[in-house]
């Protein structure tokens, strides 16, 4: 339900300042008043010549105290408009600035000038918030749109195999069923992935101490097979290094990323390191592997969704759905955590997720 119109918060502060002038001035000329007139008698003096009592001066000290108060709260009205005009000035662009904001329109800045001060700091903060948003938008519809083609392509494929099946008098049903079998599982490993993403970005889970060593050796235990079929070797060591979270997630988080460091590799003889740290500032996974010089470019965007990378092979155990970094800066971000990728001079990279350590 709408809200009923009431005074603006100019009128307020200017009805604020006019009163306290007013009051204030009534205060002093009552002070000044009682503190004269008690030494006036209010009867009739005696004197050579004619001197007001005390009703004679109550009466030709009213009119002016009168006029007095009507010129105080004409200055407190007008000067407190003024005054509650300027200093409301910056709230006003902030008001134009969240209208425009909820319009749709993101790009407006407000970039207040001046020296610091409330105004200013929520000036600032605004500006933070609109351009984490429109940072955020602009994912977010990338992202739809990438999700978009990827579902679009298995469900071409599908429907491509099933016209070229109906045309073709001689179809094998055992192939048509293994190919629609395999597109078909690759449909359900992004469908799954884009519902992790979610379920990391909406931080749907509870916390709990978790010991990221362990969680490493479970993944490169898990993936040891696969490893073997491509000729990596694994190697995993370092410090028990707990942290708060979802065990589950940060066991996906580790598995993509052990995972990505095997397939992205050496054709043979490459190497996978997984070891973990404990630092001041917080707990380490490094995830490091052998493998092509990558370009600086490149690294920034291999965990934006759906990058695969230009150049990189597909077989059987390397069709993936493009989140697999991806998903890991989620869970990471989630958890308050950071992940950073660096190229290695001699090829390969290397990944580092920084969680915050637990307090006691």
């Amino acid at each position: 339900m709408p809200r009923p119109r009431g005074l603006s918060a100019r009128w307020k502060l200017t009805l604020s300042y006019a009163a306290i002038v007013v009051v204030s001035g009534a205060v002093l000329l009552t002070v000044v008043a009682a503190w004269l007139l008690r030494y006036v008698p209010d009867g009739a003096i005696i004197a050579d010549r004619f001197v007001p009592n005390r009703s004679d001066l109550v009466r030709a000290f009213t009119p002016a105290v009168v006029v007095a108060l009507v010129v105080l709260l004409l200055i407190g009205v007008g000067g407190g408009w003024l005054l509650a005009g300027r200093m409301l000035a910056p709230l006003d662009r902030i008001g134009r600035a969240a209208r425009l904001a909820a319009e749709g329109s993101l790009s407006h800045r407000i970039a207040m000038e001046g020296r610091g001060d409330e105004f200013r700091d929520l000036a600032d903060v605004f500006d933070g918030m609109l351009e984490r948003l429109e940072a955020n938008m602009a994912e977010q519809k990338r992202f739809a749109a990438n999700a978009s083609h990827e579902l679009r392509t298995p469900l071409a494929i599908s429907q491509a195999l099933l016209e070229v099946a109906r045309a073709d008098p001689h179809r094998d049903p055992d192939a048509l069923i293994d190919r629609l079998t395999e597109v078909n599982a690759r449909a359900i490993d992004l469908t799954e992935a884009l519902l992790l993403l979610s379920r990391a970005d909406r931080r749907a889970f509870a916390s709990e101490p978790v010991d990221l060593s362990l969680l490493a050796e479970e993944a490169v235990e898990t993936l040891a097979p696969l490893a073997d079929r491509r000729a990596v070797s694994l190697e995993v060591g370092g410090q028990a290094a707990h942290a708060l979270g979802s065990a589950a997630l940060l066991q996906q988080l580790i598995m993509n990323l052990v995972h990505n460091a095997i397939v992205h590799n050496l054709a043979s003889g490459g190497v996978v390191g997984v070891r973990t740290h404990v630092r001041p500032q917080g707990v380490a996974l490094v995830v490091e592997n052998t493998g092509e010089v990558l370009a600086p470019d490149l690294v920034p965007t291999l965990a934006e969704p759906f990058q695969r990378g230009a150049e990189r092979e597909r077989d059987q155990d390397h069709v993936g759905v493009g989140l697999g970094l991806a998903i890991a800066q989620r869970i990471a971000q989630a958890h308050g955590g950071t992940l950073v990728l660096t190229p290695r001079d001699a090829g390969g990279l290397n990944v580092t997720v920084w969680l915050p350590r637990p307090s006691a």
